[in-house]
């Protein structure tokens, strides 16, 4: 089923990390079984570095499920030929073949059931306890479950993801961001040669001074001397905390070989605030079609 190499083992790939954790703490590449509560263990790394990997939380039937679900949002989409879902633009590049292909599919639980079903399982219960008994999954909140797909090829609108926060949208608000955990279910497997996900551990932490400036958001792509690269699985599931700055590299292969497809949940607190299809465009929306105008001028 899979279209690339399983890596035997997946890691997460350092370039200039240094450990500031408890020495009694696993090292950075661990990769963590998900149990039905979180150990001690567990928490403190993610504590301390603001992420954390599961292996292989998701089976190959249910990786295929939603990839078919993903799918069929797209068509749907297409047929209806849609712009916008809830006042966020749906980011249409080019596939293989040229043909329209939705790299960023926001609200993606409010148009399929099985992946609305599968993100409530009942063995994402820790995750959600992680941050708050009265944690939810904001399906109609901020962007909803979102869907990337990254595919290097001419037109693609998402060979990559430039540094960023997922504060921004509070810090645009002139408030500190809330807590919040970004669970990421990888549909495909990615070695660091394919791009991937990159992190600075630790990062969370930091103030609101170096939440805003730290690096230029979205447009800023080089690599950082302290940054990691987590190497997954399909079915592999990463935690990491939105404060937390990361970014998403562009692969070194090209056409469908390249195509990597993560999910990402929201899992929220606080008063609730769900958008509707009239809900305004937010103005870091705004920001982001200008940085993709811009790239695709210079």
């Amino acid at each position: 089923m899979f279209a690339f190499f399983m890596p035997k083992v997946a890691t997460l790939v350092g370039i200039g990390y240094r450990k500031t954790m408890a020495s009694d703490l696993p090292p950075i590449d661990t990769r963590f079984e998900l149990g039905s509560v979180l150990t001690d263990v567990q928490q403190r790394f993610l504590d301390t570095h603001g992420f954390i990997l599961f292996n292989q939380v998701a089976s190959e039937s249910e990786v295929e499920s939603l990839r078919e679900a993903i799918d069929g949002i797209q068509v749907q989409w297409l047929e209806e030929n849609r712009r916008w879902v809830y006042g966020i633009p749906i980011f249409y590049g080019k596939d293989c073949d040229g043909k329209p292909f939705v790299q960023r599919f926001t609200f993606s639980s409010m148009f399929s059931p099985i992946i609305k079903r599968f993100v409530r399982d009942q063995r994402f219960e820790p995750v959600r306890r992680l941050i708050g008994e009265d944690a939810r999954v904001g399906d109609d909140e901020k962007d909803g479950v979102v869907i990337n797909r990254y595919l290097n090829v001419p037109g693609s609108a998402y060979p990559r993801l430039g540094w960023h926060t997922d504060g921004l949208r509070d810090l645009f608000y002139l408030r500190m961001p809330q807590k919040m955990l970004n669970v990421g279910l990888h549909l495909d497997d990615c070695t660091s040669e394919n791009g991937g996900l990159r992190l600075l551990p630790g990062s969370h932490r930091q103030g609101f001074f170096s939440m805003c400036f730290r690096k230029f958001y979205f447009l800023y792509h080089r690599a950082d001397p302290k940054e990691i690269t987590v190497e997954t699985r399909a079915g592999d599931l990463t935690v990491h905390d939105g404060r937390l700055w990361h970014r998403v590299a562009r692969s070194k292969r090209t056409g469908w070989p390249s195509l990597r497809r993560s999910m990402y949940v929201p899992y929220l607190t606080g008063p609730r605030e769900p958008k509707s299809e009239n809900s305004p465009t937010p103005f870091y929306h705004q920001i982001g079609r200008f940085t993709r105008w811009l790239k695709a001028r210079f």
